[in-house]
């Protein structure tokens, strides 16, 4: 869905993006991770098309830089930094960018509704609180139904609750085999929405990890990866994270994080709670810290 082949972005004597090839396949979830000056968020805007850029960088099959409206339609984008005019109603708003689309709205209900805003419209855009102007972004970035969302560190000015909600309709999202691409700082985040890891570091591919490995190496101790029904998820998430463990929702199961003196605790908290673990993967950070896809300027993610 995404493929950037041997991208390079310079800004004078500054390399910001130094020969990236990674391809999404259509229905993956890819996190950038990396520092601050690493090349994310540029390298975001040359897949958007906002920059110029050597190499190339197709989405949807569509050349960026030949078919660059066609390549748009792909996607839905939120960025960090929201440019909305405050003093626009929010579904003023939400037509308003419609419009900019090619589209027609009988009502913003529906729009509204998938973002948790229902009752809002009515609202101006200054009276939301930081999450809900987040949610309107992303409905907005979802006009159309695009296949592919990309975002930018889109709950790095939310608080703590705030970025539990967001990054839950996300998960949602990427559940239903939306192909997402998306930077981000925070452990929590990564474990819950990616599949894999693209790690940069001075605008090159460090490393390429599948999620399990990245958080791994991010976490001391060790990490379980337990598998659930979808039913009781949320609930053993929820438990866990009471009980002070750091429990993200991953793929068929969740992640927890454990020092090795409580590897058995999170089975019991469960056990307690009657919520059944159907298999569980214990995996030692030491002993993945040596598996990785490591040193390559040039990596590629596989489905």
């Amino acid at each position: 869905m995404i493929r950037v082949e041997s991208v390079a972005k310079r800004f004078g004597r500054l390399v910001a993006v130094d020969n990236v090839s990674v391809n999404i396949p259509a229905g993956d979830s890819v996190a950038l991770w990396g520092g601050n000056g690493a090349g994310k968020t540029t390298l975001i805007r040359c897949v958007l098309g906002l920059l110029n850029f050597e190499g190339r960088i197709q989405v949807g099959g569509h050349d960026v830089r030949r078919q660059g409206k066609l390549a748009r339609m792909q996607i839905g984008y939120v960025p960090q930094e929201l440019g909305f005019y405050d003093d626009l109603g929010v579904s003023e708003a939400v037509v308003f960018f419609a419009r900019l689309k090619g589209l027609t709205l009988r009502t913003t209900d529906g729009v509204l509704a998938s973002v948790g805003l229902e009752g809002h419209g009515r609202k101006r855009i200054r009276e939301l609180s930081g999450g809900m102007k987040q949610r309107l972004a992303l409905a907005i970035a979802r006009l159309g139904d695009p296949p592919v969302l990309v975002l930018d560190e889109v709950t790095a000015s939310l608080d703590a609750c705030g970025r539990r909600d967001f990054v839950s309709m996300l998960t949602r999202l990427s559940g239903a085999g939306r192909t997402m691409l998306f930077a981000s700082h925070r452990i929590e985040e990564v474990a819950s929405l990616a599949k894999r890891v693209v790690m940069l570091e001075n605008g090159k591919v460090s490393a390429v990890l599948d999620t399990a490995e990245f958080v791994s190496r991010s976490c001391p101790g060790s990490v379980l990866h337990m598998t659930l029904r979808p039913v009781v998820r949320n609930q053993a998430v929820t438990l866990l994270r009471e009980s002070g463990f750091t429990a993200t929702l991953n793929g068929v199961g969740i992640l927890v994080p454990v020092e090795n003196e409580q590897k058995a605790v999170p089975f019991r908290l469960l056990a307690d709670a009657r919520i059944t673990v159907d298999d569980f993967e214990l995996i030692p950070a030491a002993q993945l810290g040596t598996g990785g896809t490591t040193g390559h300027a040039e990596s590629e993610i596989h489905p």
